[in-house]
């Protein structure tokens, strides 16, 4: 195989759902503290990441804790892309199915 072979892009693996809702942006300190929190609108979640709104002149943190407003978990993220105000996160583990259905459950009843 040629390392200049286009490859096809891959399926979405995970079922994207819109949520648009309110979260804060927990930066990680020394030995994991959290202090410094911003503000963020939540566009989509998945189980393996989510699209996050932002001021595009905050500083994205490469490595953060992500919270949902209404929820008290805090969930760890990875910065995948960032495009002005939109970045796209990974989780750092793949949330549980009964969580995303009670944050898409909780944004309904709202």
């Amino acid at each position: 195989m040629h390392l200049d072979t286009e490859h096809p892009k891959p399926e979405r693996a995970y079922r994207e759902f819109t949520l648009d809702r309110p979260g804060n942006i927990i930066f990680v300190g020394h030995h994991l503290s959290t202090g410094t929190q911003v503000r963020c609108l939540i566009r989509t979640i998945t189980l393996a990441g989510a699209l996050l709104e932002v001021s595009p002149n905050l500083e994205m943190p490469s490595h953060f804790f992500l919270e949902i407003l209404g929820i008290h978990d805090e969930i760890g993220a990875t910065v995948v892309k960032r495009e002005e105000e939109l970045v796209t996160i990974s989780f750092n583990m793949l949330i549980n199915p009964e969580f995303l259905h009670h944050v898409l459950r909780l944004s309904f009843e709202n």
